[in-house]
């Protein structure tokens, strides 16, 4: 683990540095490629004003709350379609049809049936997220070894007792799994969303941030946000669900 960050260490050093003597080269105008300096400038100003903080806090707050409502949906969906076999068939096919179908392709539905506030950019999450939720909390469920099974019945376990003491525990690492897919795909989507719905009873995210920067062509500003974005996406992949994904795995008995 420490060698593959202090590999990620020496490339972005690298790739920082080539960045930064290109922009000194005067091959491109400062205009659409800033330096790291100037990069660096607007993002410690945007920090300053506190524009940049209302705007971090204001887009984790509505992926926290979507992340909610759908793992809640796709475990309530997950646990329909392993108790019932007709349900199976419904979900199936509705995880069939809408897993493969980007949240942006329904951003112009979206719009025009709630609008552009906040439920219009919790719906492109929750799309983005549910599914491969249940697809993997379903992996996890007819995963586990029919053993536990016959325990749950030797014990005369009733269903919510077999749900809550070992469908969802045994079922942990898809979960956790299929919650990192997740949290990608719909910190994308909320981007997205956000460039595309704009700003929300005056207040907006990152992705309204970096819409505001183009249109006023301030590119360092622009890629002061990116690097927010990437910064924000990379610490909850590798300092959050990996060590929860790691605990998880250990616990289950999955890593010596």
């Amino acid at each position: 683990m420490g060698n593959k960050y202090h590999q990620r260490l020496i490339w972005i050093t690298v790739l920082a540095l080539i960045w930064q003597l290109t922009a000194l080269s005067g091959i491109f105008s400062e205009m659409i490629f800033p330096g790291l300096d100037h990069i660096f400038l607007a993002l410690i100003e945007s920090f300053k004003d506190g524009t940049l903080v209302k705007q971090i806090i204001f887009s984790l707050s509505i992926i926290i709350q979507g992340l909610f409502l759908a793992t809640a949906a796709a475990l309530i969906l997950a646990l329909s379609s392993y108790f019932s076999e007709s349900a199976a068939g419904l979900i199936d096919t509705l995880t069939a049809l809408a897993h493969p179908l980007p949240g942006i392709a329904l951003m112009p539905l979206i719009l025009i049936w709630f609008g552009s506030g906040r439920t219009a950019i919790l719906i492109v999450i929750i799309h983005s997220v549910l599914w491969p939720l249940i697809l993997n909390l379903s992996t996890g469920f007819n995963s586990i070894p029919d053993i536990y099974t016959l325990i749950a019945e030797n014990y005369r376990l009733n269903k919510l007792e077999f749900m809550f003491k070992i469908l969802i525990p045994a079922s942990l690492p898809y979960f956790i799994s299929g919650l990192k897919i997740a949290w990608a795909r719909s910190w994308r989507a909320l981007i997205s969303a956000e460039m595309l719905f704009g700003a929300i009873n005056s207040l907006g995210g990152l992705g309204w941030f970096i819409f505001q920067k183009r249109v006023f062509f301030d590119l360092p500003g622009v890629f002061a946000g990116i690097i927010v974005i990437i910064v924000i996406g990379v610490t909850v992949e590798d300092f959050i669900f990996k060590k929860i994904e790691i605990r998880t795995v250990k616990k289950w008995g999955m890593l010596k």
